[in-house]
């Protein structure tokens, strides 16, 4: 079942159920699906999906911590079961150990051997982690395996620490 059948399903469940939380979660989602597809003038893609739904995911994050910071509990909490709806839709998230592995991994793969070369790891690794991690998270843990390279001196080719 492709992810953008399985959205329909899980949105008429929804409305069945009359779970308006998630049905209004839903049809957001559904929304933002559709005018991507207007916009692209053919049927989204699972990875355009996941792109879609990982960008809502990210937008409830921001209300979060703008939320808390104005000190507005009740809303945050709102906002927090939103990304909780959303993401039973994404694909399973990666481990902070499966990360490290797939960041090491792109460093050997792309020759990466300085700070200076993030743009280019975070290349290699945006298919992969796409909808599975926090692309912050995923450029910090870059930028800090990159420094610590440089810092050990060790380039393309040689081994490192």
């Amino acid at each position: 079942m492709s992810l953008r059948e399985r959205l329909r399903a899980e949105l008429t469940a929804a409305m069945r159920s009359r779970d308006a939380l998630r049905r209004d979660v839903l049809r957001m989602a559904w929304a933002s699906a559709y005018a991507l597809e207007k916009r692209e003038h053919r049927e989204a893609t699972d990875d355009e999906l996941v792109a879609v739904l990982s960008h809502e995911v990210r937008t409830r994050r921001e209300s979060v911590e703008a939320f808390r910071k104005g000190g507005r509990e009740e809303l945050a909490a709102k906002e927090e079961a939103e990304i909780r709806v959303l993401q039973e839709l994404l694909p399973q998230a990666l481990t902070a150990d499966q990360l490290r592995a797939l960041v090491a991994e792109a460093i050997e793969a792309t020759g990466a051997a300085s700070p200076r070369d993030l743009g280019r790891v975070m290349g290699w690794l945006a298919p992969r982690t796409r909808g599975r991690a926090d692309n912050r998270e995923v450029n910090r843990l870059v930028g800090e395996a990159l420094a610590e390279r440089a810092a050990s001196g060790a380039g393309p080719g040689l081994a490192g620490p």
